[in-house]
């Protein structure tokens, strides 16, 4: 793994398996900025949160109110840059993977919303995949998301850090995983939001990259992610 001297290196984990680690979500009300499915926010919700979860996406939106309802967990339509939540509401803001989604002109008003709606005593998590490992290099034919990633980042570094006096920088590593390239493109391809098409993934490099990922456990990746957690709300 690239060594990144400023953050705090777990290993190997899974994305829930550090939020326990840095945060205790039990009893709290937050809110899932661009949860997509909600996975995430069911997660959080089996650790003892209630969440509110908001999808700027409509046709992901519109699936959302389809599916089954979950316990403490509500999934409505909304985007980061106008959050339908009020002053000092919540306990907790995450950014699951969804900052670098936001229209970079919007990424610091969102992270404006995010300090507006927190509580002073609560927290800003956010998750951000690091642009580097084998699972990115073999996206970057198809989904190369390297400027938008560089734009969050950098809107974290000018406007979040300004926001609290606090920021805890953390680095961990998912092994995600897949069971043939049929469903990698799948996977990649099934999501309303990115506009991937077959074509697109479906190229030699891709499959020259994907096919060295073989193991015998399945196509095994290595996706480096980033977590700054934001504390102490400046007045």
């Amino acid at each position: 793994m690239t060594m990144m001297v400023d953050r705090t290196d777990l290993g190997d984990m899974t994305d829930m398996e550090v939020v326990a680690r840095l945060a205790n979500v039990d009893g709290l009300k937050l809110v899932d900025i661009g949860c997509g499915a909600g996975d995430g926010s069911r997660g959080l919700a089996k650790m003892g949160a209630t969440v509110l979860g908001l999808e700027p996406d409509p046709i992901q939106a519109e699936k959302n109110r389809d599916a089954q309802a979950t316990p403490n967990v509500t999934l409505i339509e909304a985007g980061a840059q106008d959050m339908p939540a009020d002053d000092n509401s919540a306990d907790g803001v995450m950014f699951f993977r969804s900052l670098h989604h936001v229209p970079g002109d919007l990424m610091d008003k969102a992270l404006h919303e995010a300090a507006r709606i927190l509580k002073p005593s609560g927290f800003l998590y956010v998750l951000e995949p690091a642009m580097y490992g084998s699972h990115y290099d073999m996206m970057l034919p198809f989904h190369d998301e390297t400027e938008v990633r560089t734009q969050a980042q950098q809107a974290l570094e000018r406007t979040a850090a300004g926001l609290f006096g606090e920021c805890a920088k953390f680095v961990y590593m998912l092994r995600p995983t897949h069971e043939s390239f049929e469903n990698m493109v799948n996977a990649f391809t099934g999501m309303s939001f990115n506009g991937i098409t077959r074509e697109m993934v479906d190229v030699p490099q891709v499959r020259k990259d994907f096919e060295a990922a073989a193991t015998k456990d399945g196509f095994v990746f290595e996706q480096a992610m980033l977590v700054n957690v934001y504390r102490q709300l400046q007045d």
